[in-house]
Protein backbone atom coordinates (compact mmCIF):
# COMPACT_ATOMS: atom_id res chain seq x y z
CA UNK A 1 0.00 0.00 0.00
CA UNK A 2 2.69 2.53 0.78
CA UNK A 3 3.83 1.96 -2.81
CA UNK A 4 0.33 3.63 -4.19
CA UNK A 5 1.33 7.32 -2.41
CA UNK A 6 3.61 8.95 -0.24
CA UNK A 7 0.95 11.67 1.03
CA UNK A 8 -2.78 11.70 1.99
CA UNK A 9 -4.43 14.70 2.71
CA UNK A 10 -7.35 14.46 4.91
CA UNK A 11 -9.38 17.38 3.84
CA UNK A 12 -12.82 18.98 4.74
CA UNK A 13 -14.75 21.76 6.20
CA UNK A 14 -13.17 23.02 10.10
CA UNK A 15 -14.59 20.81 11.98
CA UNK A 16 -15.13 17.69 10.31
CA UNK A 17 -12.27 16.17 12.48
CA UNK A 18 -9.73 16.27 9.82
CA UNK A 19 -6.37 16.99 12.94
CA UNK A 20 -7.99 14.17 15.14
CA UNK A 21 -8.15 11.37 11.64
CA UNK A 22 -5.20 12.33 10.32
CA UNK A 23 -3.52 11.82 13.72
CA UNK A 24 -5.20 8.68 14.61
CA UNK A 25 -4.46 7.58 11.10
CA UNK A 26 -0.62 8.10 10.84
CA UNK A 27 -0.36 6.73 14.07
CA UNK A 28 -2.21 3.18 13.78
CA UNK A 29 0.04 2.99 10.52
CA UNK A 30 2.68 4.35 11.70
CA UNK A 31 3.24 7.20 9.28
CA UNK A 32 4.12 11.20 9.61
CA UNK A 33 1.39 13.18 10.67
CA UNK A 34 1.33 17.01 9.43
CA UNK A 35 -1.00 19.65 10.63
CA UNK A 36 -1.78 21.62 7.73
CA UNK A 37 -2.75 24.64 10.43
CA UNK A 38 1.02 24.78 11.35
CA UNK A 39 1.39 26.74 7.70
CA UNK A 40 -0.48 29.25 8.31
CA UNK A 41 1.43 32.54 8.40
CA UNK A 42 0.26 34.67 11.50
CA UNK A 43 -1.84 36.96 9.52
CA UNK A 44 -3.93 34.03 8.74
CA UNK A 45 -4.81 32.98 12.04
CA UNK A 46 -5.33 36.23 13.32
CA UNK A 47 -7.84 37.16 10.94
CA UNK A 48 -9.67 33.74 11.56
CA UNK A 49 -9.75 34.52 15.14
CA UNK A 50 -11.05 38.02 14.51
CA UNK A 51 -13.81 35.72 12.96
CA UNK A 52 -12.96 37.21 9.20
CA UNK A 53 -13.17 34.34 6.64
CA UNK A 54 -10.19 34.20 4.97
CA UNK A 55 -9.46 34.97 0.87
CA UNK A 56 -8.29 33.13 -1.53
CA UNK A 57 -4.75 35.44 -1.32
CA UNK A 58 -4.43 34.70 2.06
CA UNK A 59 -4.85 30.73 1.12
CA UNK A 60 -2.55 30.43 -1.97
CA UNK A 61 1.01 30.87 0.43
CA UNK A 62 -0.63 28.37 3.17
CA UNK A 63 -1.11 25.86 0.23
CA UNK A 64 2.12 26.65 -1.48
CA UNK A 65 3.87 25.87 2.15
CA UNK A 66 2.01 22.61 2.23
CA UNK A 67 2.75 21.62 -1.26
CA UNK A 68 6.18 22.23 -0.38
CA UNK A 69 6.54 20.28 2.33
CA UNK A 70 4.56 17.36 0.58
CA UNK A 71 7.50 17.19 -1.47
CA UNK A 72 10.14 17.62 1.27
CA UNK A 73 8.51 14.71 2.60
CA UNK A 74 8.26 12.72 -0.34
CA UNK A 75 11.91 10.43 -0.43
CA UNK A 76 11.30 9.80 3.11
CA UNK A 77 10.45 6.03 4.17
CA UNK A 78 7.04 6.28 4.64
CA UNK A 79 3.97 8.02 3.65
CA UNK A 80 2.90 11.23 5.71
CA UNK A 81 -0.72 12.13 6.68
CA UNK A 82 -2.08 16.11 6.26
CA UNK A 83 -4.81 17.78 7.55
CA UNK A 84 -5.97 20.60 5.08
CA UNK A 85 -9.27 21.91 4.55
CA UNK A 86 -8.38 21.76 1.08
CA UNK A 87 -11.87 23.24 0.15
CA UNK A 88 -11.73 24.19 -3.23
CA UNK A 89 -10.56 21.80 -6.36
CA UNK A 90 -7.92 24.95 -7.19
CA UNK A 91 -6.68 24.49 -3.44
CA UNK A 92 -6.56 20.91 -4.45
CA UNK A 93 -4.48 21.29 -7.73
CA UNK A 94 -2.26 23.25 -5.90
CA UNK A 95 -1.47 19.79 -3.55
CA UNK A 96 -2.14 17.16 -5.97
CA UNK A 97 -0.53 18.82 -9.34
CA UNK A 98 2.68 17.08 -10.48
CA UNK A 99 2.45 14.61 -7.22
CA UNK A 100 0.75 11.23 -8.43
CA UNK A 101 1.11 9.99 -4.82
CA UNK A 102 -1.17 12.29 -3.08
CA UNK A 103 -4.32 10.71 -2.20
CA UNK A 104 -7.06 13.29 -0.90
CA UNK A 105 -9.77 11.93 1.45
CA UNK A 106 -12.62 13.51 1.72
CA UNK A 107 -14.82 13.74 5.49
CA UNK A 108 -17.91 15.05 4.62
CA UNK A 109 -20.39 15.89 7.04
CA UNK A 110 -24.05 18.13 7.62
CA UNK A 111 -23.85 21.19 9.13
CA UNK A 112 -25.69 20.45 12.29
CA UNK A 113 -23.41 17.77 13.24
CA UNK A 114 -19.90 19.76 12.43
CA UNK A 115 -21.54 23.20 14.29
CA UNK A 116 -22.00 20.95 17.05
CA UNK A 117 -18.51 20.08 16.99
CA UNK A 118 -17.59 23.43 16.67
CA UNK A 119 -18.90 24.57 19.67
CA UNK A 120 -17.55 22.43 22.10
CA UNK A 121 -13.75 22.68 20.81
CA UNK A 122 -11.96 24.94 23.02
CA UNK A 123 -8.66 26.67 22.70
CA UNK A 124 -8.46 26.75 19.07
CA UNK A 125 -8.67 29.70 16.52
CA UNK A 126 -11.16 29.06 14.20
CA UNK A 127 -14.34 30.34 15.61
CA UNK A 128 -17.77 28.31 14.83
CA UNK A 129 -18.76 31.73 13.21
CA UNK A 130 -17.20 31.16 10.53
CA UNK A 131 -18.26 27.66 9.32
CA UNK A 132 -21.20 28.93 6.91
CA UNK A 133 -17.91 30.46 5.42
CA UNK A 134 -16.41 27.46 4.53
CA UNK A 135 -19.29 25.73 3.61
CA UNK A 136 -19.85 28.01 1.30
CA UNK A 137 -16.03 27.48 -0.01
CA UNK A 138 -16.73 24.39 -0.42
CA UNK A 139 -16.60 22.15 -3.66
CA UNK A 140 -17.00 19.01 -3.18
CA UNK A 141 -14.43 16.40 -4.74
CA UNK A 142 -15.52 15.61 -8.56
CA UNK A 143 -14.97 11.86 -9.44
CA UNK A 144 -11.72 12.91 -11.73
CA UNK A 145 -9.89 13.97 -8.22
CA UNK A 146 -10.39 10.36 -7.48
CA UNK A 147 -10.89 11.09 -3.51
CA UNK A 148 -12.03 8.93 -0.90
CA UNK A 149 -15.50 10.29 0.47
CA UNK A 150 -15.52 9.09 4.18
CA UNK A 151 -18.78 10.19 6.30
CA UNK A 152 -17.79 11.33 9.83
CA UNK A 153 -21.19 10.58 11.57
CA UNK A 154 -19.24 7.70 13.73
CA UNK A 155 -16.04 7.00 15.68
CA UNK A 156 -12.81 8.25 14.74
CA UNK A 157 -11.51 4.42 15.23
CA UNK A 158 -14.56 3.75 13.12
CA UNK A 159 -13.61 6.32 10.31
CA UNK A 160 -9.95 5.22 10.36
CA UNK A 161 -11.27 1.28 9.90
CA UNK A 162 -13.16 2.38 6.77
CA UNK A 163 -9.78 4.77 5.62
CA UNK A 164 -7.80 2.28 5.70
CA UNK A 165 -9.89 -0.68 4.60
CA UNK A 166 -10.30 1.68 1.63
CA UNK A 167 -7.02 2.28 0.79
CA UNK A 168 -6.04 -1.67 1.03
CA UNK A 169 -8.65 -2.26 -1.48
Amino acid sequence: MPDAFHAIVIMGVSGVGKTAIAEALAKRRGWTFVDGDAFHPASNVEKMRRGTPLKDDDRWPWLRAIAAEIDRQRPGPRPIVIACSALKRAYRKILTDGRPGVKLVYLQGGRELIMSRLQLRQGHYFPASLLDSQFAALEEPEPAERALVIAIDKSIDAIVDEIVQTLNS
